[in-house]
């Protein structure tokens, strides 16, 4: 015991330094610690978003019955897509228009022919032919993108039109 005081007597300088220096090291990490406790108390607090009450656990819980609750609406959402989209492949998407003079003797464009397709080509052609006297109407189904009633050159025209996604009114 007695050399131990006659160590602590010849070094208490060093002894006193050295706690000192202990003693700012570990007012040091303590400050660090409490710098990084409060950062994942701010993180913490995000996370439960003002919940109070609830545990981490019950909270992930929730999140994750959540997340799931929203994969199934989107599954919802993309058959119900897919099916309007079937839908309107039916529908008449397609459209080719052309005026023409039906007769050489007439003038201003006034017969026109009209094709409504869906994506399919299938839809039918309207074609109106004026003349002096009188005006017929007519139309012809189209399947596939041809007619099993002949077709005059202007029906054609605009069938491939129509097809082709062009627009144009005149010949």
């Amino acid at each position: 015991m007695e050399s131990v005081r006659s160590i602590i007597s010849s070094y208490y300088i060093e002894f006193i330094v050295g706690l000192s220096i202990m003693s700012i090291l570990l007012t040091l990490f303590i400050v660090i610690t409490q710098y990084r406790t409060n950062k994942l108390a701010k993180k913490y607090n995000k996370l439960v978003n003002g919940i109070k009450g609830i545990e981490l656990e019950d909270l992930l819980i929730n999140i994750n019955k959540d997340i799931n609750d929203m994969n199934l609406d989107i599954n919802t959402m993309e058959q119900n897509i897919n099916e309007i989209e079937t839908k309107l492949s039916f529908a008449i998407r397609k459209v080719g228009f052309i005026r023409y003079n039906a007769f050489d003797d007439m003038g201003s464009q006034l017969s026109f022919s009209i094709a409504l397709l869906d994506d399919f080509k299938n839809g039918f052609v309207f074609t109106s032919i004026y003349g002096r006297e009188n005006t017929v109407s007519y139309g012809k189904p189209i399947k596939n993108g041809t007619s099993n009633i002949p077709l005059s050159a202007e029906e054609i025209i605009v069938i491939d039109r129509a097809i082709k996604g062009e627009y144009s009114h005149n010949v």
